[in-house]
């Protein structure tokens, strides 16, 4: 660059550029080009050459302004590009910002997926620590945010789930006894995550749950404590409380998983599939509940088939293929139309015909468990359709504030045919009432279930958990340290690219949301028997309904 530089200077300056030509060659070819000159009035006493110099020099210092800046510019402009091109040959490389905002608020941070710093680490650590940014200051970060939102009500099960150790604090001896079921240990110190893992997970459960977490600390950075916790990627609760009742009886150990039930104490935690799940093809829950509300859209309410509808894997569970006897036949149309998801076959199909998106188009969308809960029902509930639930014994974080009748219709999971069937026939006959359910349920979930809330309970319930222990967590001697660059740049396909999909972009804008207080234990109570009664309610309906029946077939 330098020597095109110099023979550019030098054809500019003298005509020719073999490098031979001095200061004394021009002015001597100078000196002769002005003698030659027609106008007399020209001599060479009038340039003297001092004059000439001088002139020559603020000339050269002119021209190589010129081309410094010329270069410089050029440089930058062919580093942007570069840039630009690299994110497009690689996509897991993101730029640092595509569309920056024009005045970015105080403190803020910007993330990227930075994987070409780690492209040649062999150790995860070492690659974490290279990339790490220290997070600032709670009071820095969260002085110029506007008050936060109220958190929604499903937060007050928070502590409901913490209350067993409330009295007696958790030790670090507690915590290990949790290790004989769990899928891993994570450890958050000083804003930094570590995982030790014990056992491998079904798919890819335990690795978006970690992502998850590692959003979380982008999202809110600086504002987690230090905190120790077992983890359970396996569907049904194993901690039961009837084993640590009595006055010898020790504090529980505290497991982590998706969900619990009313015999059981293990503390419930946003599963996976908000981050994705491809073995499936479910993408993460911040743009599918946006296609999920366009697919209400589709088809109005009145316009959709007057039937309950249900599509899933019936092999995992008796219940579900208890559920297959209520299909129409030529015998008996129980108002369902129920299908069998062969999940091998739609993997080779490319995922065609299970876009949950296009399953809003029927008036009630039925929901029954699996082995245990199911991560379906939220988009079951998200459909504007009245969701049938089959009576559940599990629950997540968030459906213990789903209320009978006012966000699901109940069904009986030792008479479900003719339940569902009397739902469908009400429902039809109370088309404003089922629309009411419908609207409320849909509202629920994609209002107070935004990704947003999703966060700021993880935030509440990891703070509230820290508070109990009773140790300063450690970094696990086998623990490897976490980061997104050392999860997502080594992932392939649909892993890599849901990991990218849900990458928290730049920490909040705003404050987590603010926690309800505990409520009451007799509020908890009152709570359950409102329910309870709702739940009797529809069933005394529904024994009236077919008691009806009966006398007209007299």
């Amino acid at each position: 660059m330098k020597s095109e530089i110099g023979r550019f200077l030098r054809r500019l300056c003298f005509g020719y550029s073999d490098g031979t030509t001095t200061s004394r060659n021009y002015f001597a070819l100078k000196k002769a080009s002005l003698m030659r000159s027609s106008s007399p009035s020209i001599a060479m006493s009038t340039v003297t050459p001092t004059a000439a110099t001088l002139l020559f020099v603020l000339f050269l210092l002119s021209v190589a302004a010129f081309i410094v800046s010329f270069s410089v510019n050029s440089t930058i402009f062919n580093r942007s590009t570069d840039r630009a091109i690299l994110a497009s040959k690689h996509p897991n490389i993101l730029p640092e910002h595509s569309n920056p905002p024009k005045k970015r608020p105080h403190n803020q941070l910007y993330y990227a997926l930075n994987c070409s710093s780690s492209a040649n680490q062999t150790k995860a650590r070492t690659t974490c620590a290279a990339i790490h940014h220290r997070p600032p200051r709670v009071e820095d970060a969260e002085s110029d945010k506007p008050p936060p939102p109220t958190c929604p009500d499903y937060f007050r099960w928070i502590h409901e789930d913490l209350r067993p150790w409330r009295r007696t604090g958790i030790s670090r001896e507690t915590v290990e006894r949790a290790r004989r079921t769990a899928n891993f240990r994570l450890v958050v110190v000083g804003g930094r995550a570590y995982v030790e893992r014990y056992k491998r997970a079904f798919q890819t459960r335990d690795v978006f749950t970690l992502w998850g977490v590692l959003q979380l600390l982008k999202r809110y950075p600086g504002r987690l404590p230090d905190l120790d916790l077992m983890f359970d990627c396996v569907d049904w609760p194993v901690i039961k409380s009837d084993d640590y009742k009595g006055v010898n009886a020790t504090a529980p150990p505290p497991l982590f998983r998706y969900c619990s039930d009313d015999e059981s104490l293990d503390i419930v935690f946003p599963d996976w599939s908000f981050w994705g799940w491809p073995e499936i093809n479910i993408e993460p829950w911040d743009s599918l509940s946006k296609k999920l509300k366009k697919g209400n859209e589709k088809t109005k309410w009145m316009d959709r088939d007057p039937y309950a509808y249900w599509k899933g894997n019936p092999v995992v569970a008796v219940t579900r293929q208890d559920l297959l006897k209520c299909n129409v036949s030529k015998e008996q149309d129980w108002n369902a139309r129920v299908y069998a998801q062969n999940w091998f076959s739609e993997i080779q199909k490319g995922f065609k015909e299970s876009n949950l998106a296009d399953q809003c188009a029927h008036r009630y969308k039925i929901y029954i468990e699996g082995s245990a809960w199911s991560v379906s029902e939220k988009y079951i509930l998200a459909c504007d359709s009245l969701a049938l639930v089959v009576t559940p014994q599990y629950y997540d974080f968030f459906t213990r504030s789903l209320v009978p009748v006012q966000h699901y219709w109940p069904i009986k999971n030792h008479d479900k045919c003719r339940s569902i069937k009397f739902a469908v026939d009400w429902g039809n006959r109370h088309k404003k009432k089922v629309q009411e359910i419908g609207k409320a349920a849909s509202e629920f979930i994609l209002e107070d279930l935004k990704m947003e809330y999703v966060y700021d309970y993880m935030f509440h319930l990891l703070n509230e958990y820290a508070k109990l222990l009773r140790y300063k967590p450690t970094k696990p001697r086998k623990a490897i340290e976490l980061c997104s660059e050392s999860m997502a740049c080594a992932a392939m396909g649909l892993e890599k690219k849901f990991m990218i999909d849900s990458m928290v972009k730049s920490s909040s804008e705003r404050r987590p949301c603010t926690m309800p207080p505990a409520p009451p234990f007799q509020e908890v109570q009152r709570s359950r028997r409102r329910k309870s009664n709702l739940i009797k309610q529809v069933e005394t309906w529904e024994e009236q309904f077919w008691q009806n029946q009966t006398l007209k077939q007299l």
